[in-house]
C-alpha cells in the first residue's frame, strides 16, 4: 500500500512514445517538479494532452514533444508560452488544437472507458476542418448531425496536488481543482507529486477533508514527496505564481544560449539546489496567491 517514490523512481516509469497527460492549468499547479525530472530524463518522442503552461514550453524547448493536443498553452500575463510559440511557428511539433470544453469532453470519454462523446460544441467551427481525427456523426434517433469528440486516452498522468499520504490519497484545496481529476481518471498509470505528505489519520480530522479529495486512491500508482513542486507555477493556498522567474524564463528564448542556458541554471539541478536557486522554501511562501 505504500506508493512513495522519489521523482527519478516515478519518471522512470515512463517510456518514450507515451501520451502523457499534463494536470493544472497554465500557470496554476502545475507538477514541474516531476516536469523537470522528466526533462532531465532520455525519455522523448511524447504526445503531450493539456491545458498548457511552462510544463509545455519546456517539454517542447527540450525536444521531448512529438504532438501536443491542446486548447491553449499560456503563462496569463505573458499570454504565449514562449518556448511553445517557438515550436509552433517552427512547425517543430504536431498539434491537434481544440477548445477546452472539446478537451475536457476528449478526457472524459477516456475516463469512461467510451470511444468518443457526441457534442454540439465545435460544429460550424475549424476543429473539424483543422483536426483529421475528429469526425462528424449523425444521430440515430433524429436527423441532427453531431461533433463525435474522440477519446483522449492517457498512457500516464503527471499532476501536482497540496498533500497526499503514502496509499494514494490526494487532497487539493485550492478554489479549483481544474481538470485533474478527470486527467487521472483518463490515465492507465498517474504520478502525483506533493508539497505535503501527511498520515492517514489526517483525513479522518472531519467531515470537510473529504470535499477535496476528487478521485479514490485506488487511481493513484505513484506519490512523490516533492515541496514546492508546482514552482514556478502556484499552488493556492500554500503559494502563488512566482512572476519574476517567469520573466526571467519568457526572456531566456531571445537570449544568448537560450533554452541551454536555461536548462543548466534551474534544471540540471537537483530539486534541492533548484529551490535554493530560487530564493528558498521562505521565498516560495511568500509568492502572492492569484486573485480570482
Amino acid at each position: 500500500m505504500n506508493k512513495l517514490q522519489t521523482s527519478q523512481q516515478a519518471i522512470s516509469t515512463l517510456q518514450s512514445g507515451m501520451t502523457i497527460g499534463v494536470g493544472g492549468w497554465g500557470p496554476r499547479r502545475k507538477p514541474m517538479a516531476l516536469i523537470r525530472e522528466l526533462l532531465r530524463s532520455d525519455i522523448t518522442d511524447l504526445t503531450v494532452v493539456a491545458y498548457g503552461g511552462a510544463d509545455v514550453g519546456m517539454l517542447c524547448a527540450a525536444g521531448k514533444v512529438k504532438k501536443l493536443i491542446f486548447a491553449f498553452v499560456s503563462l496569463d500575463f505573458i499570454p504565449l508560452e514562449p518556448y511553445f510559440r517557438q515550436a509552433r511557428q517552427n512547425a517543430a511539433i504536431e498539434v491537434m488544437e481544440i477548445d477546452e470544453g472539446l478537451m475536457l469532453l476528449g478526457l472524459r470519454a477516456a475516463a469512461m472507458k467510451a470511444p468518443f462523446i457526441p457534442t454540439a460544441v465545435g460544429l460550424g467551427t475549424d476543429a473539424l476542418a483543422g483536426n483529421a481525427e475528429i469526425q462528424s456523426i449523425d444521430s440515430p434517433y433524429d436527423d441532427k448531425e453531431w461533433l463525435a469528440m474522440p477519446a483522449l486516452n492517457l498512457d500516464a498522468a503527471l499532476v501536482h496536488v497540496d498533500r497526499a499520504d503514502n496509499r494514494g490519497v490526494c487532497q487539493i484545496n485550492g478554489p479549483d481543482h481544474y481538470m485533474d481529476d478527470v486527467f487521472v481518471r483518463a490515465a492507465e498509470h498517474v504520478i502525483v507529486s506533493c508539497d505535503e505528505l501527511v498520515e492517514t489519520s489526517h483525513f479522518h480530522q472531519d467531515s470537510k477533508q473529504a470535499h477535496s479529495v476528487f478521485w479514490e486512491r485506488s487511481c493513484t500508482n505513484i506519490v512523490v514527496h516533492t515541496p514546492y513542486g508546482a514552482h514556478p507555477s502556484s499552488c493556492t493556498p500554500l503559494y502563488g505564481l512566482d512572476a519574476a522567474h517567469f520573466k526571467t524564463y519568457a526572456a531566456s528564448v531571445k537570449a544568448e544560449g537560450g533554452w541551454q542556458s536555461y536548462f543548466d541554471e534551474y534544471v540540471g539541478i537537483s530539486e534541492q539546489d533548484y529551490l535554493e536557486k530560487v530564493g528558498g522554501a521562505d521565498s516560495v511562501k511568500a509568492l502572492p496567491l492569484p486573485i480570482y
